[in-house]
């Protein structure tokens, strides 16, 4: 408080307590996945253990106040751990913090805003720029949960549009819609992903021993000489020339 820099605070319990405070005269008791939108200045209490995991996602007063003028009314009430903007938050957050460091301005303009407009949908802000945080930030983390989930699940060779889309909860239809404004559309980026998988592979010395055959299944290739063809495409040379 004394520079000036008490922003708000959004509070993620992570573990098996209760974290407890009061403010704009309410009093509030977060469990294990549930959240609550705070001030920096206030203290909290914990009951239950000794010891808290939590997630705390920082906001500059400023920054939240421009976005959402009313987000006072939204301070210590509640945030149920089943809220879908919440989940998508954390996910969000995992990735820039597990990442590398965003340089791009653009990116970091475009991180910045989305983290506000999902902080927004999770705290159920009201008015026009909770609308537009709506548009803007749900559809946005959504489609990083989707490129997450074709990222990790790439080498499987049944990955499929419709499978991503109802792990997520989503429609395939909206996955597909997503991925259209990216300009890459699903079968490309797994394509994409598994020739480079490949490709690396083929590049160490260390994996001299494994064959053409087999790095093409490990990597999600089910047809040879299909895998054949799109290296050959895709680098301009075969996978024995990489070797």
């Amino acid at each position: 408080m004394d520079d000036n820099n008490d922003g708000y605070l959004l509070l993620i319990n992570n573990a098996d307590t209760v974290l407890s405070g009061a403010q704009a005269g309410r009093e509030y008791g977060v469990g294990q996945g549930e959240a609550v939108l705070i001030t920096a200045s206030e203290a909290l209490k914990i009951t239950g253990a000794d010891w808290n995991v939590c997630t705390t996602v920082a906001v500059p007063r400023a920054t939240l106040m421009r976005a959402f003028p009313q987000i006072d009314d939204r301070l210590a009430l509640k945030i149920d751990a089943e809220n879908e903007a919440l989940d998508l938050l954390n996910r969000y957050c995992l990735l820039l913090e597990t990442g590398r460091p965003l340089a791009s301005p653009d990116l970091i303009t475009h991180a910045t805003r989305t983290i506000v407009d999902l902080i927004g949908l999770v705290t159920g802000a009201k008015g026009q720029a909770a609308e537009l945080a709506g548009q803007r930030g749900l559809r946005a983390a959504r489609l990083e949960a989707v490129l997450a989930k074709i990222a990790d699940n790439f080498a499987n060779p049944g990955i499929s549009a419709q499978g991503v889309a109802q792990e997520l909860g989503l429609s395939a239809r909206y996955v597909h819609d997503l991925l259209q404004e990216t300009g890459i559309s699903f079968s490309e980026r797994v394509l994409e992903l598994r020739l480079q998988s490949a490709h690396k592979m083929l590049s160490r010395r260390n994996n001299v021993d494994i064959r053409i055959s087999d790095i093409a299944m490990i990597c999600g290739f089910s047809d040879v000489s299909y895998f054949n063809r799109c290296f050959r495409r895709r680098f301009g040379h075969t996978p024995t020339n990489t070797r």
